[in-house]
């Protein structure tokens, strides 16, 4: 279970300008990676071995281990934007799970949570993750394959390839204004084959 300060939240005031999406421009190393932390506009660019031990020590980003884990987001009323960012260990791999809260439409702010791998996409495809919600009688559930940290999340996140919650329905599932979060990460039933042959 996730504690409250395992989050790193970032309003809008504290975030300054983000970075722009680095994929769609050229890069003149294409052994580098930019920053992957949607909560800071920094410069860094390293080797993708090194981003993990970049986001703990440069922006202080917890790792929860296991392969099933509960991540609670606090002050869901913070105003849009906000990001809270944890890190997600296992099966070998690192994983950053991304909720953010933005104005998609002015004065409707929505939630969009995804899992991004610290990897490449064919690492990522190996992989599935589960996001689910549950309180209240209720639950909802999001599966699918997360993208690699080599895509930018802010297109992901504008593509809707993620859990989306409108206000209404993130405060059915929201406890005091925070909102627990069930991650679950397995191994694709391909990648499974694989293993066993």
């Amino acid at each position: 279970y996730a504690p409250p300060r395992c989050a790193a939240a970032q309003t809008s005031a504290e975030q300054g300008v983000l970075p722009p999406c680095h994929h769609h421009e050229a890069v003149h190393d294409p052994q580098l990676v930019p920053c992957t932390c949607p909560l800071f506009s920094c410069p860094w660019e390293g080797h993708l071995e090194v981003v993990v031990s970049h986001l703990r020590q440069t922006h202080h980003i917890n790792i929860l281990q296991g392969a099933e884990i509960v991540f609670l987001a606090t002050d869901m009323h913070l105003p849009a934007p906000t990001d809270w960012i944890i890190m997600h260990s296992c099966l070998g791999h690192h994983f950053l799970l991304v909720l953010r809260k933005q104005e998609k439409y002015e004065g409707h702010p929505q939630f969009f949570a995804t899992m991004m791998l610290i990897g490449t996409p064919t690492q990522a495809d190996n992989f599935t993750y589960r996001l689910e919600l549950n309180r209240n009688q209720r639950r909802l559930k999001w599966e699918a394959t997360p993208r690699s940290v080599l895509e930018c999340v802010d297109s992901v996140i504008s593509d809707g390839d993620c859990l989306v919650l409108n206000t209404s329905l993130a405060q059915l599932f929201s406890d005091n204004g925070s909102l627990a979060i069930g991650i679950a990460i397995t191994t694709s039933k391909v990648h499974n084959a694989e293993i066993e042959m």
